[in-house]
């Protein structure tokens, strides 16, 4: 198969809508959680932030549906939104059933089709980093396995949405004349770069000051950048072998993060050497 091609585009518009899965929020499994778990959820800064992240991006997707011509696209792009629609409403469950701090302004003015790539290169990039934290999450027991369990959906669901959209723009992209790989070298560049200021900006927002987080910080006392890294690879390895292997996945933030955890235990590799020489 030939990326940029019909038949390209019908491959990976029709497996993102056929892998939908059908669920609401309001109807899952929700768990009762003691005291430590509620002070924990209770200290985390970020509800409102994400809250309102999925809240403009649920707009986001139908305006921009709106503006495409071709009726797979929009029916693909419909649903996606349809999706982060519904990834608000979870998150606004779980605010609601454990008495979180979290609240969403109406969605922001739509942007238009620069909008829209804006908010899949920082999803490629959210996503990768959201891999990792709920792999250690999940191995570290921050909170009951019957809570995390419930968001497994909600991250293959981003996992689908990150190889939709980077099959979308190279589509997009061969389809307006400008699809060989050094001609999308320098916009795939800027869009991580805009999505790397966004996500620092955010972070930075952050305020981590009670005795939930206290806690929280003792259970991840032993992470370290290298742990890190190697979750957020397993954990996107484990999410994009379940897709058509004819598909195009997110290969950028995975590859700069190899190189990163690659330098790391080399340097920690030549530290061990020079400590083993000092004590000879």
């Amino acid at each position: 198969m030939q990326i940029g091609t019909t038949e390209h585009k019908e491959l990976f518009c029709r497996s993102f809508i056929d892998s939908h899965e059908v669920y609401e929020p309001r109807d899952l499994p929700w768990p009762e959680l003691d005291e430590a778990s509620l002070a924990i959820l209770r200290s985390i800064p970020v509800w409102s932030m994400a809250l309102q992240v999925e809240v403009n991006a649920g707009a986001t997707l139908e305006s921009f549906a709106q503006s495409q011509t071709d009726s797979l696209i929009v029916q693909a792009l419909r649903l996606q939104g349809y999706e982060e629609d519904r990834h608000g409403r979870m998150l606004a469950t779980l605010i609601e059933r454990y008495g979180l701090d979290g609240k969403a302004e109406p969605a922001a003015p739509y942007g238009g089709r620069q909008a829209f790539i804006d908010f899949g290169y920082n999803e490629c990039l959210d996503s990768f980093v959201g891999f990792g934290i709920f792999r250690i999450a999940r191995q570290v027991h921050f909170l009951p396995d019957a809570l995390i369990s419930l968001f497994t959906r909600v991250m293959y669901e981003e996992a689908r949405h990150i190889v939709f959209f980077v099959n979308w723009i190279t589509y997009e992209r061969c389809v307006r004349g400008y699809g060989a790989p050094p001609l999308q070298v320098i916009p795939t560049a800027i869009g991580y770069l805009r999505a790397l200021k966004k996500t620092v900006g955010r972070a930075g927002s952050a305020n981590t000051s009670d005795k939930g987080m206290a806690a929280a910080g003792d259970i991840f006392s032993d992470l370290t950048l290298q742990k890190f890294l190697q979750a957020c690879l397993d954990e996107n390895t484990g999410f994009m072998s379940t897709f058509d292997p004819r598909l195009l996945r997110p290969r950028v933030v995975p590859t700069l993060a190899r190189f990163v955890l690659d330098a790391a235990n080399a340097i920690d590799r030549a530290r061990a050497t020079v400590r083993s020489f000092a004590r000879a």
